[in-house]
């Protein structure tokens, strides 16, 4: 079953962070993830939302999300986003 896994961040750091971007794509490619949104603007149309970047990506199913978030690439670069960004991430099953 598809997961998503929606992160809602802030940035405090930016510099740490861009780094970070800067490698996310391969390491996500690389286990099979693909990035659906990432914006920093996006429109909030109702309630109150305190972060400043939503970021929504999928996974064919749990197994490959555990695979890419425990993976030693993604614990190496995600050093850098836990610095620079304070957030949630949410995963969630498709129907």
């Amino acid at each position: 079953m598809t997961v998503y896994a929606l992160a809602q961040i802030s940035i405090h750091d930016r510099e740490r962070y861009n780094s970070y971007a800067a490698r996310f794509m391969d390491v996500l490619l690389k286990y099979e993830g693909r990035l659906l949104a990432a914006d920093e603007q996006p429109e909030v149309v109702e309630g109150d939302w305190p972060y400043g970047k939503v970021v929504l990506m999928s996974f064919k199913d749990r197994e490959t999300f555990e695979k890419w978030a425990h993976s030693p690439e993604y614990q190496e670069i995600s050093k850098d986003r836990v610095a620079a960004t304070t957030g949630v991430v949410i995963l969630a099953k498709g129907l």
